[in-house]
């Protein structure tokens, strides 16, 4: 299976498939080393199909038809010990093991990328983090200073409504004094 190729402006669609991405487009301008043209991009999705159960399916139903037109006499193009069909292995496998090869490089340097990018989040989430708690250490402070002014503010108020109280009882003794 082929990886999606997917624009940056895909990748930040907010509702798009590519959305996860959003933390490795710094690392989208990379290319492989093999390129990223036709030729690279085909021989490695080849090299991926090597490995698929529809390959080896087709392959054996080929090489089973190969040996048994050649076994029963239908025809008699590459009669045992099947020496053209041990050259078209030769070949496959001499094309096979470097698009493979190219084909894990490839992912390779693709994993290595979204490592980075997923380290430099992480990293990223760790400073947001530690800045919160900075910022949350500052609102503590400062709720507490205000606390601690509120509470001045009540214990003032308390006494001067002590004293209120007070001047008022005495304002009324003297007014009922002076009034018999």
């Amino acid at each position: 299976m082929t990886e999606p190729t997917q624009s940056p402006a895909e990748a930040q669609e907010p509702h798009g498939h590519g959305r996860h991405l959003r933390f490795h487009l710094p690392y989208a301008h990379l290319s492989s080393p093999f390129g990223d043209d036709w030729f690279a991009l085909k021989a490695e999705a080849f090299a991926r199909f090597f490995g698929t159960p529809t390959f080896l399916i087709a392959q054996t139903f080929i090489v089973m038809l190969w040996v048994i037109a050649n076994v029963s006499g239908m025809t008699k193009f590459d009669i045992y010990p099947f020496i053209l069909l041990n050259l078209a292995f030769s070949l496959q496998s001499a094309y096979a093991a470097p698009l493979i090869l190219l084909a894990q490089t490839r992912q390779a340097d693709r994993d290595k990328a979204h490592a980075d990018a997923d380290a430099q989040h992480r990293e990223e989430l760790a400073h947001a983090a530690e800045q919160r708690q900075v910022e949350m250490a500052v609102q503590t402070e400062k709720l507490a200073t205000l606390l601690e002014q509120n509470t001045k503010l009540t214990e003032l108020t308390r006494q001067l409504s002590e004293r209120i109280e007070i001047l008022t009882s005495e304002m009324h003794r003297k007014f009922v004094a002076a009034n018999p």
